[in-house]
């Protein structure tokens, strides 16, 4: 049957018609993606909910004016500090500093190393942390694999230097740390069940649960954009 020239003009219609939809359902859902997005540069977790927050910052993030993160509603904040056996967070001292002078809560987080002896990593913690009861409860952050060690590092090796560099910690600080594993290092070592202490779990804008238990700190937005810093910050809350 050979088509009239109206029906073969009404099917090219149909078939622009059919285009014209695709193309404006996914520009919609591009708009869509982009205002996601853009809501979630500034997202953090209703103030009622979760009524104790704070922020996270290392050298990445830049200035830091940590009274305007207190008038943002940050109650404390937690600084990089001491990354393995002899790295240092370059804003570190002038960043505890300002913290106190903001009238928050400070704490410090120590980058644990697989690489290398809990030895040497607790000695660049003491030199590096004052010995201060109004401190925070120091935490260690667990992103580090063994894979990624120059020499083979066993699993057994991992969970004890981590266990020696806690209770070493532990002891300078005088109150138990915080463990802040990624969901890498869970994944890998699932450490929340080895060591009984209390977690720092991230996962931007859903509670997390990848360890298993329940969690005292959560990162819910780990790129905040606000006022009160050059580049993203951490946003933190505590478990209510």
């Amino acid at each position: 049957m050979v088509r009239t020239g109206s029906s073969a003009a009404a099917s090219r219609r149909s078939r622009q018609w059919l285009v014209r939809l695709i193309l404006i359902a996914v520009l919609a859902g591009l708009i869509a993606a982009g205002l996601a997005w853009w809501r979630g540069l500034s997202w953090k977790p209703d103030a009622a909910t979760y009524p104790r927050a704070g922020i996270y910052v290392s050298e990445a993030s830049g200035e830091v004016n940590f009274r305007t993160a207190r008038a943002l509603g940050a109650q404390f904040a937690y600084l990089q500090g001491s990354l393995g056996a002899d790295g240092l967070d370059g804003t570190f001292a002038a960043n505890i500093d300002q913290v106190r002078a903001s009238g928050m809560k400070v704490g410090v987080v120590h980058a644990f190393d697989p690489c290398v002896p809990a030895d040497l990593q607790s000695a660049k913690f003491v030199t590096v942390v004052p010995r201060d009861p109004n401190l925070l409860p120091p935490a260690i952050a667990l992103e580090k694999l063994a894979s990624q060690c120059p020499q083979r590092v066993s699993e057994a090796a991992v969970e004890s230097e981590l266990m020696t560099l806690v209770n070493q910690i532990e002891i300078h600080a005088g109150k138990p740390v915080i463990l802040k594993p990624s969901r890498a290092f869970e994944r890998e070592y699932e450490i929340s069940s080895r060591i009984e202490r209390n977690l720092w779990l991230a996962s931007n804008w859903y509670e997390p649960s990848y360890a298993g238990r329940p969690w005292l700190l959560w990162t819910a937005n780990d790129a905040l954009h606000t006022e009160a810093a050059e580049e993203p910050i951490a946003w933190v809350v505590v478990q209510p």
